[in-house]
């Protein structure tokens, strides 16, 4: 049965809320692989980000600007899974919440800055159940806070702004879809999401 209190919409980012931080351990296997410190966020992996979640450069380019060198595609493969890895690991309070808003027929989609590979590595992951649609920047070509991401998401999901709530961890993305008329909720880690939503 659908939630009365919101008949719309529930649009929830990946990383840092479904998933939570990468762990030490993670960022040491992806850099003992690549045999850089990546970690830091002036790093080259993210330094290019932003066009590998926009889909702008494919695996092999990404890592290879991160390296330093050109790569092939094995190695690339290699770097992504670790990379995917890294992100996989699932806020539990998180999945509680989605579990009850499923249960009560809530309409769920997900909308995260994602490369292409790291979506095709989680495609039918568990998780993925709970949602009726995944938006990942790689396909629509934007990364939050774009507009033009929510835009998309808004057309795609066929419903006005209001009706939709959203749920992120960044401020720039929760202030850029507020701008749109978004009921946007900035969440940071550890606190208590079911209370958040109000459920």
């Amino acid at each position: 049965m659908e939630n009365p209190q919101h008949p719309g919409w529930y649009l929830f980012d990946y990383g840092m809320v479904i998933s939570t931080a990468p762990e030490p351990e993670d960022w040491e296997a992806l850099e003992e692989s690549a045999g850089l410190p990546l970690r830091n966020p002036d790093s080259s992996y993210w330094a290019h980000r932003l066009d590998y979640d926009e889909g702008k450069i494919d695996s092999q380019q990404y890592w290879s600007l991160v390296l330093g060198r050109e790569v092939g595609i094995g190695r690339a493969s290699e770097l992504d899974s670790l990379d995917a890895l890294q992100w996989s690991h699932l806020n539990l309070d998180t999945l509680d919440v989605l579990e009850l808003l499923y249960s009560r027929g809530a309409r769920l989609a997900v909308l995260s800055n994602m490369p292409a590979t790291m979506a095709e590595e989680f495609a039918g992951a568990p998780w993925t159940k709970y949602f009726t649609e995944l938006f990942f920047s790689s396909g629509i070509g934007l990364t939050k806070p774009e507009p033009g991401v929510f835009k998309h998401v808004l057309e795609a999901l066929g419903t006005d702004p209001a009706d939709v709530i959203f749920i992120d961890d960044k401020h720039e993305n929760v202030h850029s879809a507020r701008a749109l008329g978004i009921k946007a909720i900035h969440h940071a880690p550890g606190t208590d999401l079911q209370r958040e939503l109000g459920l």
